[in-house]
């Protein structure tokens, strides 16, 4: 059976900018709504479309709610109840912390939209003063974009790896998650030929999990205009999630799916003429590049 295509919406704000939200469905009744957070994205992950637009706004509580209100009203006869709530469009929800949680508060309260906090998921780049904030006053679910193995590769794929390194971030999931029961983090890898796919890159993951209550979600990478990466082949994505397997991980694996009308993961926005900067590649990944 074909797989349902992602919808790409476009809401224009009325102080002017666009922004993306996609609806995915799935063949097992579920429905997502994916609802952006910013307009652009000031992290400047190397692999993201977004990234390259920089931040241009953080979106009121208003603009990220109304996202799943109107996906809710528009849609549901056609792709069926809407049942799930990612916030991994535009930008990083936690560096917009303040109206993410009201946003998030009212997509699960009872007089909102009523989602079950399980089925709200804020994804993060990794900050880690809000991962916190969250941990403690949210009963959303929370993913984690991981992305790499080591610091020398995070710091170059992902920024934010500068401030707070692999060892802060996983050490503050491990200290906060051993006080919660029945909550699992969902650790984000998008697979990058060459760079993060390795089976030394997969055993390493397993070493970096432990003691963290998780689940690791395997991401194809989706190319887009002026990307300097290429997608892992799905063979050796699948090798990558046996190693993980075999070491006693949780591993779901999601193959491309709407990257040929840009609304794939990673691809969402418009940079225009003013984008960040390419930071430069390690002389070792040159080759793969």
């Amino acid at each position: 059976m074909e797989p349902v295509r992602m919808l790409q919406i476009l809401f224009s704000l009325e102080d002017g900018p666009v922004i993306e939200t996609v609806i995915i469905p799935c063949a097992s009744s579920r429905t997502t709504v994916c609802v952006s957070s910013q307009v652009g994205c000031a992290m400047n992950c190397q692999f993201c479309f977004t990234g390259r637009m920089g931040l241009r706004k953080h979106l009121s509580t208003a603009e990220i709610v109304e996202q799943a209100v109107f996906a809710r009203r528009l849609f549901s006869d056609e792709f069926g109840a809407i049942t799930n709530v990612v916030f991994m469009g535009m930008g990083e929800p936690f560096h917009n912390i303040d109206n993410v949680m009201k946003a998030s508060a009212i997509m699960v309260d009872e007089q909102g939209l009523h989602f079950s906090p399980r089925k709200v998921t804020v994804s993060t780049s990794g900050l880690v003063p809000q991962i916190k904030r969250f941990l403690h006053e949210s009963n959303c679910s929370l993913a984690v974009s991981l992305n790499a193995t080591t610091d020398e590769v995070r710091n170059w794929i992902m920024p934010i790896n500068r401030k707070y390194n692999l060892n802060l971030l996983l050490g503050t999931l491990r200290e906060e998650l051993c006080l919660r029961k029945n909550y699992r983090v969902l650790f984000e890898y998008v697979m990058l030929s060459g760079v993060n796919d390795s089976m030394d890159d997969a055993k390493r993951l397993i070493d970096l999990v432990q003691g963290i209550p998780c689940k690791i979600n395997l991401i194809s990478f989706n190319p887009h205009s002026g990307s300097q990466f290429k997608p892992t082949p799905d063979e050796k994505i699948l090798e990558f999630r046996n190693v993980l397997i075999q070491g006693g991980l949780i591993v779901f694996v999601r193959l491309s799916r709407g990257d040929d009308q840009m609304a794939a993961c990673g691809q969402l926005g418009e940079p225009g003429n003013y984008q960040l900067p390419l930071l430069r590649v390690p002389e070792k990944f040159q080759v793969a590049l």
